[in-house]
């Protein structure tokens, strides 16, 4: 209690000093994480940690400061250091907020299994019992890596326009990845998901299905795959694909401080301006949407790091751009309001916009419906590699499971098909959305300097892609 009772000195005493506007934000994080190799448990992490971080308004000027040694005269020296900061810019266009509604209120992610309450070593013995069950499949697999990593963050967030907001994430991370040889060929995999709430995540996921059909469509892949084919043909892209395009061409793009250039030295440049709201960018059938409020998504929350309620954002809505993410800097820049996506990744450096999870909105078509009229074509269930240019305007998809489709059916596997088109043709080819939806593919999210990886949810649903090239 006397930790959350500096979270409001802090902002008081920045109001003494000066600042037309003060924020403080406390953390409590509890980590976990630990790497099996081959059934050989290679590393085990537990860390603990804790501290405040101060955000201020002085003379139209901003600065932060944040500290770990939760004592009076400690928080007293941050909160002197940012408000130093703020006044020494001397800014000639002040740093304004965009007005908000005060919030009182605590929120947290239930747990069907509490993390606290499952020792670290029935952990450790569930992750072994999958990959004791892989080995039993008699696959020549190389290698055999799984990384668990589970997260517990508890907050504290106060504002002086009257904001008190509690709020407690648990967050669980399990990754794996494989290398799968038949008669001397390779296929590597790379797979990674998440889950907002407790250790029942492993199960929800399905977790054991997963890697185990992940293994068998490797070696299938190997013992059967043909090259893909080239030309102009129909691409029709599973929810894992359809949520790596998600993100990195139209959620990066579609950052309001990426929009205005701030980012352009650190994570890049963005195609889209100011003045793209209302662009064509897509076909009609395209929603995409970024969601804090999608329930055990990794990246959920009720309200973010500047105490703004989330939302539902429609980035792209019926093939249009539609709105940016916005933080209350960008949104008075851009002549709006927040849309409730800044986040920090920890107490100690400055909540900044960020996606959460971001995917394809699902629709109502069925995957035979979308397969019956191909008569050739490309079914590509996931990815193995990506890349897209500091722009978020061409972009590259590379098949890790794809299928070729003949007369609207599923038949051969074949390998590293590659489909390589800017935003606006991919998102423009879309013809089919489907009804099935997926979000438990997550990844890090990288940007900032210094650097901040976010937890990021993607997927959606199956979409159909018209007469694109693939080689």
């Amino acid at each position: 209690m006397a930790d959350l009772d500096l979270v409001e000195f802090a902002v008081d005493y920045a109001r003494q000093k000066g600042a037309t506007y003060a924020e403080a934000r406390f953390e409590h994080q509890r980590n976990e994480e630990f790497i099996l190799k081959n059934s050989v448990l290679d590393a085990l992490y537990i860390t603990e940690d804790s501290g405040l971080g101060v955000r201020v308004l002085a003379k139209g000027g901003l600065g932060f400061a944040a500290t770990n040694a939760m004592t009076k005269a400690d928080v007293r020296a941050i909160v002197n250091d940012a408000v130093r900061i703020a006044k020494a810019a001397r800014r000639k266009d002040p740093i304004v907020f965009a007005p908000e509604d005060s919030i009182v209120m605590e929120w947290s992610v239930p747990q069907k299994k509490k993390l606290s309450d499952v020792p670290v070593e029935e952990k450790i013995e569930e992750i072994l019992h999958i990959d004791r069950e892989l080995a039993a499949l008699k696959l020549k697999i190389l290698a055999r890596f799984f990384q668990q990593a589970n997260r517990q963050i508890d907050k504290y967030f106060v504002n002086s326009e009257g904001s008190k907001i509690r709020s407690f994430s648990p967050r669980v991370r399990l990754d794996y990845f494989l290398t799968v040889m038949h008669d001397g060929s390779a296929e590597q995999s790379h797979q990674s998901y998440g889950w907002s709430g407790g250790w029942e995540a492993v199960r929800e996921i399905d977790m054991l299905r997963r890697v185990l059909d992940e293994a068998k469509s490797m070696q299938n892949a190997l013992a059967h795959g043909k090259k893909s084919p080239e030309g102009k043909m129909d691409l029709v892209a599973g929810p894992m694909v359809a949520g790596i395009a998600s993100h990195e061409s139209c959620g990066h793009p579609t950052e309001a401080d990426r929009v205005l250039g701030r980012e352009a030295s650190q994570a890049g440049k963005s195609f889209i301006t100011p003045t793209s709201i209302g662009q064509k960018v897509g076909s009609p059938v395209v929603n995409v949407v970024d969601d804090p409020t999608i329930e055990h998504a990794i990246a959920f929350y009720v309200t973010d790091d500047e105490g703004v309620k989330a939302r539902r954002r429609y980035l792209y809505k019926d093939g249009i751009i539609n709105e940016f993410l916005q933080n209350r800097e960008t949104a008075a820049v851009l002549g709006t309001q927040s849309n409730g996506a800044s986040r920090a990744v920890t107490y100690n450096v400055e909540a900044i916009v960020r996606m959460a999870n971001t995917f394809v909105e699902p629709k109502d078509w069925g995957m035979d419906e979308m397969l019956e009229d191909v008569k050739y074509g490309v079914y590509m269930k996931s990815f193995m590699e990506w890349n897209i240019d500091d722009k978020r305007y061409n972009g590259k998809y590379v098949g890790r499971e794809a299928y070729l489709i003949e007369n609207g059916e599923v038949t051969t596997p074949v390998r590293n098909t590659v489909v390589e088109l800017t935003t606006p043709a991919f998102w423009g080819a879309v013809d089919a959305v489907g009804k099935d939806f997926e979000l438990f593919h997550s990844g890090y999210c990288g940007k900032s300097d210094p650097s901040q990886a976010l937890d990021a949810a993607l997927g959606g649903p199956t979409i159909r892609l018209r007469n694109v090239y693939l080689r």
